[in-house]
């Protein structure tokens, strides 16, 4: 065993010697992750059973900050039903609306894929929260409530952000225009580099329709670029916290926008209650690497 151990270190030594450039171009990337993500990720377990306060040094607490997240915390209690509600809507909804907008543009002249590649990935990239203030806005002179009182749907201006049974509708809508990011560049990618030559075999084997070419052909040549996708669909819906702030306000009236990333971040960066804020992002992520297993599973016959 040891003899062996010995020679895969040697293999994979030899093997960074023969690509090296490839990895040199990858160490910046690979630097600012694990320093901002990697560190932090595994540092916030321990801090998860302190009292730390950033001034002065970590209390242990045992399970004290877990107990008092589900046994006596309203807000985070109410946050978990928010938050499962908007993953369900933006997650799905989103994954799909990446993939057949992608399936759709391929089928565009090449000139028009790029235009449209850009439009769509554009809100992703883009501060469109002050657009969207525009369209919401609870006066007379908000887009929404202008176009319907002059339609005649409704007689006085609805207050879209600081109502409660809107904030949250709202919050989700401009989270699926905006979620179009690095999961639909991969799905675009993935059906560019599509074997043409598939086709010709699937039309050889009897497949007529474009569904069936993609049940039969696309859908099993994507599973990386599907995987990648759904990856970073789970992430944005579960993390989501920024929209939310910057529309409806923080917090959100009543809390109905008010999801577990925006509680951890109102008891870290607001409270500076960071061995509380650390065990509400500990709780978060297990969820989403639970869920992240369930996806690699569903998905992991088409990746091969």
């Amino acid at each position: 065993m040891a003899k062996n151990s010995s020679a895969n270190k040697k293999s994979l030594w030899q093997s960074v010697k023969e690509n090296r450039a490839c990895y040199a171009m990858l160490a910046p990337f690979m630097i600012f992750f694990i320093v901002f993500t990697v560190v932090p990720v595994v540092m916030s377990l321990p801090i998860g059973f302190t009292d730390f306060n950033m001034v002065q040094p970590p209390k242990y607490v045992g399970l004290s900050n877990y107990t008092t997240l589900f046994l006596s915390d309203k807000v985070f209690i109410r946050s978990i039903r928010v938050t499962i509600v908007f993953a369900l809507f933006t997650g799905p909804i989103s994954y799909i609306l990446c993939f057949l907008l992608a399936w759709l543009i391929n089928e565009l002249h090449p000139k028009l894929k790029t235009v449209f590649t850009l439009i769509f990935y554009a809100p992703s990239m883009a501060n469109v929260y002050t657009v969207w203030q525009l369209i919401f806005s609870g006066d007379m002179n908000g887009y929404l409530n202008s176009f319907l009182i002059n339609m005649g749907l409704i007689n006085s201006p609805v207050q879209w952000l600081t109502d409660g049974r809107y904030v949250l509708g709202v919050t989700i809508i401009v989270q699926l225009w905006i979620s179009l990011g690095a999961g639909f560049l991969a799905l675009r990618a993935g059906f560019q580099n599509i074997d043409r030559t598939m086709y010709e075999a699937g039309a050889i084997e009897g497949i007529r329709t474009r569904w069936q070419e993609l049940i039969y052909i696309v859908i099993p040549s994507m599973g990386p670029q599907m995987m990648f996708a759904a990856v970073m669909q789970i992430v944005s819906s579960f993390t989501a916290g920024t929209v939310a702030q910057n529309l409806v306000g923080f917090p959100s009236t009543d809390y109905k926008a008010h999801t577990i990333m925006t509680h951890a971040y109102d008891y870290g960066w607001v409270r500076y209650e960071m061995g509380y804020a650390s065990a509400i992002c500990m709780i978060l992520f297990i969820v989403m690497y639970l869920l992240n297993r369930l996806i690699s599973r569903m998905l992991s016959r088409y990746m091969d």
